[in-house]
């Protein structure tokens, strides 16, 4: 599939401010704690969301605030919408939201879209050309050792890439936890990526006033605040 130098601009984690970093988790820490509740050993999405707000040094106590919330038994609920995106020169981009207010959040994307002058698509005008896939990354395992443990615990993949000593693998969303499993049981290896992406299933380049626009719309959602994630097809 040839994905790996290109995961970084396939998906365009939102948060240049700390603020945002941290709300962000913060309100995807309390889903899951209220979801599959509020002790990481019990809930595997709250421990990974937890490691990984660890790596991005996410405060303790925000981490903290947001389970105790549930345990305190507040009412918020969040949900999780996505936006289908037809940008500048034929780029295509799929918009994450976790919000709780559902008309903000139409409101907020669509005031981008207009004023970038781009086109929001209807519900699969867009996701057709992206594979929904879990990617998880390591180092320390060869392609023969990883492909082992894997098929040893009977799991399915799409893809193993390796560059060097770094080892990808592509996989069905709902293996995720079963993926990491096989390959710690081999080895305590440190994840390098653990995620949930939509990846493209082409790519393009983008110029002139078109990178230009591109580059504008990415910038204006990543400014919205229930925007979580932002996947696309340009490579940058």
């Amino acid at each position: 599939m040839g994905r790996f130098p290109n995961i970084a601009a396939a998906k365009a984690k939102t948060g240049a401010a700390k603020g945002k970093l941290y709300g962000m988790y913060a309100k995807e820490i309390y889903q899951a704690a209220k979801n599959g509740g509020v002790t990481p050993e019990g809930n595997p999405s709250l421990k990974r969301l937890i490691e990984k707000a660890k790596k991005e040094q996410v405060p303790s106590d925000v981490i903290k605030r947001a389970i105790d919330k549930v345990s305190s038994g507040a009412k918020e609920d969040y949900q999780t919408l996505t936006y289908e995106i037809f940008g500048p020169g034929g780029s295509t981009l799929m918009v994450e939201c976790l919000t709780d207010n559902v008309n903000r959040s139409v409101s907020d994307v669509r005031a981008v879209v207009n004023k970038c002058h781009v086109k929001m698509g209807t519900m699969g005008s867009v996701s057709y050309m992206y594979d929904n896939l879990c990617v998880v990354g390591f180092k320390g395992l060869s392609q023969d050792e990883t492909m082992n443990a894997l098929i040893e615990n009977d799991i399915d993949f799409v893809d193993i890439e390796v560059d060097e000593d770094s080892t990808l693998i592509y996989g069905n969303p709902n293996d995720l936890y079963k993926i990491k499993e096989a390959i710690s049981s081999v080895k305590n290896v440190e994840f390098t990526v653990d995620e949930i992406s939509m990846l493209p299933k082409d790519r393009i380049k983008l110029s002139g006033e078109d990178l230009d626009t591109f580059n504008k719309l990415i910038t204006m959602l990543d400014e919205v605040d229930d925007v979580q994630n932002v996947y696309h097809n340009v490579e940058l």
